[in-house]
């Protein structure tokens, strides 16, 4: 009979990880889909965004940073409207849209409204034969208002970016939002 030695807790994990891998991939649903391009490089635009956690959502302060960092960067760098005036709201209620509206026309024409509801790591245990399954998710409810006109268009992006054996913590929050919106609002390439 051979003797087969314990193997310590990290050891047996490594060996997982190894044969499980840590391939990542990136997905997005849109809802409803398909949806057109919301970004128009000659287009002018007002930007309102604000949070709409869950009720137990954890680390609020550290989140709201994150999203402030990346939908900033992100206005800032893709090139989805000629001109763009990013700002934070309160709440995304009728009120503070109009109010939004009513200072963007005439100069700008484009109004985007963006919630975000959820910005943060994911772990799963005992789903897939990794054991350990995680990544990064992002869901936003996006408005897009083409002024003067006030009827929206309305939809939700779910970004997701993980796999087997992967685990993120939140220093990437900033650049998976921009990831999200690149794949939401759907920018040309400069």
């Amino acid at each position: 009979m051979n003797f087969i030695p314990p193997v310590p807790g990290s050891a047996l994990a490594l060996a997982m990880l190894a044969l499980c891998g840590c391939a990542a991939t990136s997905s997005t649903q849109f809802r409803p889909s398909p949806q057109p391009p919301v970004c128009r490089a000659s287009a002018a635009a007002v930007v309102v965004w604000a949070p709409q956690w869950r009720p137990d959502q954890k680390d609020v302060p550290a989140r709201e940073a994150a999203a402030a960092e990346g939908i900033d960067r992100f206005f800032k760098d893709s090139g989805c409207f000629a001109s763009v005036s990013v700002r934070r709201v309160a709440q995304l209620s009728a009120s503070a849209i109009q109010s939004a509206a009513s200072d963007a026309a005439p100069r700008h024409d484009r109004l985007v409204a963006i919630a975000v509801r959820e910005l943060g790591p994911v772990v799963r245990i005992g789903t897939s034969l990794a054991l350990v399954e995680g990544g990064t998710e992002v869901v936003l409810d996006i408005e897009e208002y083409r002024l003067p006109s006030s009827a929206p268009r309305s939809f939700s992006v779910h970004w997701a970016h993980g796999g087997p054996g992967v685990i993120k913590g939140v220093a990437t929050l900033p650049q998976d939002i921009q990831a999200a919106l690149k794949a939401g609002l759907q920018p040309g390439s400069r």
